[in-house]
């Protein structure tokens, strides 16, 4: 199938690659412009661009697709290359701009949206992270017809995944690319036999998954430890949990529930160099943790270079 294709970071480079190798013509790939990056801070290509100028495709990275917007120019030669391009689908994942109604419309049949949760929950902007942080037990990905709202089209195929005690947004993320890659190519191959049956999202259960903002990665201890600990994992990699430990900042990037109470932010005693904070209700024993500079490290690492009174 003739396509056109919208993303720009890894879990869309990924569904990209697979409809490649599935045999799909991509004839446009839209992508965002290029962001500084490192320590540099260098303009550097996201991976959807890398992939397309390893293989040839016809590129465009608007600042905006909106006609009326701030950047008309960009729009009006976008719609211009979409439209030479001529697709029978937009397929669209992570792409990280607004799609007006004219977007939608050229693609004769549309655009599809590659959704990394189980719809109607998590629609937005975080969908892998807030279901961590949330404790659920599973998600997946949605194969979703898109409208003029925000990720309330048609369901079109899905498939779920459980959410284990120990992954994080890295580990989740990985998972959840390989299988929308893999349901991306599924959909098209349903829809060019006819066989793809639309499914309007309920009106229950609706949830939306806001964007990650640095700030939420400032460890509450006034929280419950069982959050916490879902932040730790759901904020991994980006944007990290941090907190004031022993008059050093350090990133915290794992931790487990444990028996204890105290004041919150309290060091509670503990055998063996352990570094077990107090919170809201119960206890957070650290296990790996980072200095600004530095790598991650297990935390009795950490206690062992700077001293157990941190």
């Amino acid at each position: 199938m003739k396509l056109a294709y919208a993303g720009t970071p890894e879990f869309a480079r990924v569904a990209l690659a697979a409809l490649l190798d599935a045999g799909h013509e991509v004839a446009l790939v839209l992508t965002q412009p290029d962001r500084p990056a490192g320590r540099g801070m260098k303009l550097q290509p996201a991976p959807v661009k890398q992939l397309a100028l390893a293989r040839g495709l016809a590129l465009a990275q608007p600042r905006s697709l909106r006609l009326d917007g701030r950047y008309p120019d960009d729009a009006a030669a976008a719609r211009a290359a979409l439209a030479a391009a001529a697709p029978a689908v937009l397929v669209v994942a992570a792409y990280g701009l607004i799609l007006p109604p004219w977007v939608l419309e050229l693609p004769r049949h549309g655009a599809l949206n590659i959704h990394g949760s189980l719809l109607p929950r998590w629609r937005g902007a975080a969908p892998i992270q807030r279901a961590i942080e949330a404790g659920d037990a599973r998600t997946g990905i949605t194969i979703m017809q898109m409208d003029a709202g925000l990720d309330t089209g048609a369901m079109l195929l899905a498939e779920a995944t459980p959410i284990g005690a120990d992954d994080s947004a890295a580990t989740l993320h990985d998972r959840l690319a390989a299988i929308g890659a893999r349901l991306i190519v599924a959909a098209l191959d349903e829809q060019a036999r006819g066989r793809l049956a639309p499914v309007a999202q309920g009106a229950e259960g609706v949830t939306y998954a806001h964007k990650i903002d640095k700030a939420e990665g400032a460890i509450a201890w006034s929280a419950p430890a069982a959050l916490i600990e879902r932040r730790l994992r759901a904020f991994d990699p980006f944007p990290g949990c941090s907190a004031e430990i022993g008059g050093q900042t350090l990133k915290v990037w794992r931790g487990q529930v444990v028996d204890g109470a105290g004041a919150p932010g309290q060091r509670l005693a503990a055998g063996d160099g352990r570094l077990v904070i107090a919170c809201g209700a119960g206890a957070l024993e650290l296990l790996e943790v980072q200095l600004p500079g530095g790598r991650r490290i297990a935390a009795r690492e950490f206690l062992q270079r700077h001293g157990a009174g941190h």
